[in-house]
């Protein structure tokens, strides 16, 4: 499989953002305001608000710091944060004083195109990058520093991205990932 297909397996499947609205806020009365919000105090110390139109799902905490999580896309992250601050304008909070959005994390999933041998790659990317005990996890865990992610690699070929701000340091990362798997001659 060339790189361009390896590159357009890219899917994400998880963008997590913040930002807040710099004033502190009322979850039990928000709660009552805001339709469709589940606020429950015991089990979880924020508000959860979900999106429909993008599916997300929105922590609002009592601080004024708001976590978007669930979006597809950075797109969808914006549009679904829109959507809150609207609701909380309507609801006569002020957002003028909103923090810049900040990605956290990008989660995407690909595919290598080839069954890997996880106990050859364990030895060939290095033990000090890599955690690999298939009695725990079936997956090898491996540590990037350009870009700054974690790649989970599967015996089907399968990968998983994360902690990657951009999407772009994902697709850095399937190079990254494909130049030394097929450096190694493991690549099939």
């Amino acid at each position: 499989m060339s790189h361009e297909a390896r590159l357009d397996s890219l899917e994400i499947q998880n963008v997590v953002a913040s930002t807040a609205v710099g004033l502190e806020l009322d979850l039990e009365s928000l709660s009552l305001d805001l339709t469709g919000s589940d606020y429950d105090p015991e089990n979880f110390p924020g508000l959860v608000y979900r999106t429909q139109d993008p599916r997300a799902a929105n922590l609002i905490f009592r601080s004024g710091k708001i976590v978007c999580t669930g979006a597809s896309s950075v797109a969808d992250v914006d549009k679904a944060l829109e959507t809150v601050f609207g609701e909380l304008s309507d609801l006569g909070i002020p957002t003028d004083n909103r923090e810049e959005v900040t990605i956290q994390n990008i989660v995407s999933s690909a595919d290598l195109g080839t069954t890997l041998n996880l106990n050859a790659l364990a030895i060939g990317l290095g033990l000090e990058n890599v955690e690999y005990e298939p009695e725990q996890f079936p997956g090898l865990v491996y540590r990037i520093d350009e870009p700054k992610v974690v790649v989970l690699l599967f015996g089907s070929g399968k990968i998983v991205i994360t902690g990657a701000k951009q999407v772009e340091h994902a697709r850095e990362a399937i190079d990254v990932v494909s130049d030394k798997i097929e450096s190694l001659g493991l690549l099939g």
